[in-house]
């Protein structure tokens, strides 16, 4: 671009400056009123929003978590035994699934998860942890690693 002013030079913010701002207005496309079309306003949303939607990202994990134990702790009462308990069991019988599927199989899978629950206990009640006395005898026809020694 050729200016023949020095004061034409400064005015001139030139394409730099459309491209930031269409940016910041394209976020706010789905704004109310002013926050959508003018830029000074805008900004300010915007930028509160990305804010929120950084720790709305890190509550959701949260409650994720939170919904999957729930869901576990659940599952593990139905069956008599708690969900400490039955997470050492399956770590002591080497079985590495994470909150996520076990909430899935104590869902939609009932009987699998029954059965991972029957490992669990067999294997506390065998290695004579702290609480495993208070689950009752362990379900018959379960062998474990421990068992086979």
């Amino acid at each position: 671009m050729v200016f023949k002013t020095l004061a034409l030079f400064v005015r001139s913010r030139g394409p730099d400056e459309f491209w930031r701002k269409r940016k910041i207005l394209k976020l706010s496309a789905h704004f109310i009123g002013r926050k959508r079309n003018c830029f000074s306003i805008a900004i300010r949303y915007v930028h509160r929003a990305l804010a929120f939607a950084t720790k709305g990202r890190k509550l959701k994990k949260a409650d994720m978590i939170a919904l999957w134990d729930a869901r576990v702790t659940a599952g593990c009462e139905e069956h008599n035994m708690t969900y400490s308990l039955f997470r050492e069991g399956l770590a002591r019988n080497d079985i590495q699934i994470n909150r996520k599927v076990l909430a899935d199989l104590a869902i939609w899978e009932p009987r699998t998860f029954k059965s991972l629950v029957k490992i669990a206990h067999t294997r506390v009640a065998q290695d004579g942890l702290e609480g495993a006395t208070e689950l009752g005898e362990p379900p018959a026809g379960v062998i474990t690693r421990g068992m086979l020694k």
